[in-house]
């Protein structure tokens, strides 16, 4: 239970970084409404990234 508040946290830490990058990249370039669909589909990517790391690091510590 401990490692999965450790995750989260670190997930929230590391998506909002990463959407910050995004807006970095690209704002300005393309129109806010573009903008805010790229950061979205970015954070999911990397939500999704995120959550397949965590559940293999869950598993590998279980054994199975």
């Amino acid at each position: 239970m401990k490692e999965i508040i450790i995750y989260a946290i670190a997930a929230v830490a590391a998506i909002t970084v990463f959407g910050y990058s995004i807006h970095m990249f690209i704002g300005g370039f393309v129109t806010p409404q573009t903008e805010k669909m790229i950061i979205t589909a970015g954070c999911f990517l990397a939500a999704g990234v995120i959550a397949f790391l965590a559940w293999d690091i869950i598993k590998r510590r279980r054994g199975t």
